[in-house]
């Protein structure tokens, strides 16, 4: 039995019914993911509003380049989570201390490769995005900050994935609460004060990672048992990062080809101008809070899928991904709708610019309420790894999401009547639907097959 300061904070997915305890899950993590969003919202508001709309752009198109720089990384994270769940199910402390101290170390060498990739290569990679030129330096400016702080996201991003194999999101919570407010309190700082412009947005950010990376590694070095980390253990085990990569290179893969699209998709809409621009990234930052929102119980079915595979229930897993659906669904449906609704005055906060605000809702009236359909697909995914099919997925979102949206980008858009912004954002909701389909065929494809050698 694992014990330690951090046991009041684990839920046993493996007993029990699934709905209130993926709740206790995905509520917490939900919340982590939202306050995080606020947090970064504070950058592109403040910059916003005390910068100007290039400023606006500059911060806001780097989203879709961090997230292809960093996907493959975030992904990997995913692993450890799959292989930690899976030894705590089964109650293999020897083998989960091993993949803690696998993992952090892995998150160590992955923020640093991202440091000198993101910095050597900030400037090449917005001009071949076709960055405005009135935006490019600061966009650059931005970026290598940024990618300064890689290190310490990374070291969270592995540390959150090992408390989340035991159920824990709620520390991740507190701890993102902290760093946050000094993330908010640092922008203020930097930018009106001190009128840092971007790189004060970007040096805020930075500094309040370096925060909750220093939190959840001490709170895993309080620990006892299995989940413990101690830096002089801190070592790579072979097999474990095998078992690791196995399942966290191709979620990787699948979060770069997914970002790959986005950065197409980013090129395109940098076609339009930068009004366009800073209108669409004020509005793809309110759509993150329901990505995220429903992603949080992509997170779930992940862990408990996971945890029920090392404990030999399979059975329930077909309960836990119908739980999992229903939630992301509702939540997905719940918040775009909302978003469509206040969307004026949501998009006001970003910039008092009428034309940035119309721009930003041509956007949302499209994607907003469609995001049921990725946190279905997302939630699917989630099911298809934690029972230790990785591969498939990737592929599945190679073909529905990647492919797809660069086919409809070189062919639909190039249509001359058919070469407008309405037709980039159509892109995104068919890309979910085709992808979602493919997924859940798979998922009955790999239950079948599990049973079978059972």
């Amino acid at each position: 039995m694992l014990t330690g300061s951090g046991k009041k904070y684990e839920i046993d997915m493996c007993r029990g019914a699934v709905l209130p305890k993926m709740l206790l899950f995905a509520v917490p993590l939900m919340c982590s993911s939202i306050l995080q969003l606020l947090f970064n919202a504070a950058d592109i508001i403040v910059v916003g509003r005390y910068a100007g709309d290039n400023s606006l752009a500059a911060v806001g198109s780097n989203t879709s380049l961090i997230g292809l720089l960093t996907n493959l990384f975030i992904g990997i994270s995913v692993g450890s989570n799959v292989l930690a769940a899976r030894y705590y199910g089964a109650r293999d402390e020897q083998s989960l201390s091993r993949t803690v101290h696998t993992s952090m170390l892995l998150g160590v060498v992955s923020g640093v490769f991202l440091t000198v990739v993101g910095v050597a290569g900030a400037r090449r990679i917005l001009i071949l995005m076709r960055t405005p030129e009135e935006v490019l330096g600061l966009a650059t400016l931005y970026l290598v900050i940024y990618f300064f702080g890689m290190t310490a996201t990374m070291v969270y991003n592995f540390g959150s994935a090992i408390l989340r194999a035991v159920g824990d999101t709620r520390r991740p919570l507190f701890y993102l609460v902290a760093a946050g407010i000094i993330n908010v309190l640092l922008n203020l700082f930097f930018v009106i004060y001190l009128r840092l412009d971007v790189a004060g947005v970007a040096l805020a950010t930075v500094i309040s990672q370096c925060v909750s990376a220093a939190l959840v590694t001490r709170c895993l070095m309080r620990e006892s048992g299995g989940i413990r980390f101690v830096p002089s253990e801190l070592r790579i085990d072979r097999e474990k990062l095998i078992k690791i990569l196995r399942v966290g290179l191709p979620a990787g893969i699948q979060g770069v080809l997914f970002s790959l699209s986005n950065v197409v998709i980013q090129s395109s809409i940098n076609s339009f101008g930068a009004v366009v621009m800073a209108g669409s990234s004020a509005a793809a930052n309110i759509e993150t809070f329901i990505y995220f929102a429903t992603n949080s119980f992509y997170q779930a079915v992940i862990s408990f899928t996971s945890q029920n595979m090392g404990a030999g229930k399979i059975k329930r897993i077909y309960r836990i991904l119908k739980v999992g659906m229903i939630c992301s669904a509702v939540v997905g449906l719940t918040l775009g709708l909302c978003a469509v609704i206040f969307g004026r005055p949501l998009l006001g906060v970003y910039s008092s610019s009428e034309a940035v605000v119309s721009a930003g809702m041509d956007r949302m009236r499209i994607l907003s309420w469609t995001y049921a359909l990725c946190g279905l697909m997302d939630a699917m995914v989630g099911a298809l790894r934690g029972i230790g099919y990785s591969v498939l997925p990737t592929v599945v979102t190679l073909l529905g999401v990647c492919g797809l949206r660069l086919i409809w980008i070189a062919t639909i858009f190039q249509i001359p009547a058919l070469h407008t912004i309405t037709m980039v954002y159509l892109s995104y909701p068919v890309s979910w639907l085709v992808t979602f389909s493919a997924h859940a065929a798979g998922f009955v494809w790999a239950m079948k097959r599990i049973e079978k050698r059972r």
